[in-house]
């Protein structure tokens, strides 16, 4: 299977806000870059096709070692064990040195993940709960722009139709989303497909 990925990056390059959101983010790092682009927050993932590619065509980025997130070797192992095989962990050159047109698909959707709902249905993006308090962008819902949410829903509508185990992966991110609003009594949260931001019960 060999995918044009020049082109999806091409149809996912619409800015996730108005605003740089790793100039309003970034302050609040000791680190001080945004939490996405700090590796010891967040470690980037690409389609094994998505590193082949990226290999060929830019020096970004390089393969993941657990030192550059402060990981011990018990960490390092369940993390890359608990990588779907289809996935590789990677790193970059860091934020000061993004070359954009290179960012892979995690970097470009990040924080969102497609939220499948238990009937197996993509419906809108969810975020990274995990990192609520951390993104600027998970707290300010209403400034995504209509341009990026439609170029997500229509990249990920091609990818979870041809790469299967995508659905599988991200209907299991899903319901662990489930349970985790499930403990707290409250809805899911997504930016539905269709428009709008939406509260979905977890039981359905």
């Amino acid at each position: 299977m060999q995918f044009d990925f020049r082109a999806l990056y091409d149809a996912f390059d619409a800015p996730i806000i108005p605003l740089d959101c790793g100039e309003m983010c970034a302050p609040h790092n000791p680190n001080g870059v945004p939490f996405c682009c700090d590796i010891t927050h967040s470690v980037p993932v690409a389609f094994r096709l998505e590193w082949q590619y990226l290999q060929n065509n830019t020096d970004l980025w390089h393969r993941w070692q657990g030192r550059e997130s402060g990981m011990d070797a018990d960490q390092t192992r369940e993390l890359i064990a608990s990588t779907p095989d289809h996935m590789v962990l990677v790193g970059c050159q860091g934020a000061a040195h993004c070359q954009r047109d290179y960012r892979a698909i995690s970097c470009r959707q990040y924080p969102f993940f497609p939220y499948i709902t238990r009937d197996m249905r993509f419906i809108g993006l969810a975020y990274d709960w995990l990192n609520a308090d951390n993104c600027w962008v998970i707290q300010h819902l209403e400034q995504v722009t209509e341009a990026y949410s439609r170029q997500f829903v229509a990249v990920y509508d091609f990818l979870l139709e041809e790469m299967r185990g995508e659905m599988k992966a991200y209907y299991l991110l899903s319901e662990d989303l489930r349970e985790y609003v499930l403990k707290s009594d409250e809805p899911v949260t997504i930016l539905h497909r269709e428009g709008g931001i939406v509260a979905i019960d977890p039981e359905e």
